[in-house]
């Protein structure tokens, strides 16, 4: 079992930037791909970005391509999600999730992760 703890949401204005953090505690992290998603009101869950076991793959939804980094830190148990020239459309609550099975892959499909966070949520005005 893990426990996954997203921060760094917030209010910010278009244009902007955030950093979001997930904290990961229990069994290892290291073992584990990671990725973030992302649900806007009224909208399905959507795939935003993941990271493999040693952050050797990435992966990215084209809407985030060149503005979103993700990034890890095996020794903090922490994945990052750098988020640059923040737009409306990325209004979300954006979650991350654990992939036990699939670690050495960067993988975009969110039934296939076993553990998720409660979710940050992130506000983009106009």
């Amino acid at each position: 079992q893990v426990q996954l703890v997203e921060s760094g949401g917030g209010l910010v204005q278009a244009g902007g930037s955030l950093r979001l953090s997930c904290a990961a505690s229990g069994r290892t992290f290291s073992s584990y791909a990671m990725g973030w998603f992302r649900q806007a009101p009224g909208k399905e869950r959507e795939f935003v970005a993941a990271i493999s076991w040693r952050g050797g793959r990435t992966n990215y939804a084209d809407s985030v391509k060149g503005r979103f980094t993700i990034s890890r830190d095996n020794a903090k148990s922490t994945v990052y999600l750098q988020m640059n020239s923040l737009k409306p459309e990325d209004t979300a609550v954006y979650y991350c999730a654990a992939d036990p099975n699939r670690y050495y892959t960067a993988n975009p499909n969110d039934w296939e992760y076993d553990y998720w966070g409660q979710g940050t949520q992130v506000t983009v005005s106009s």
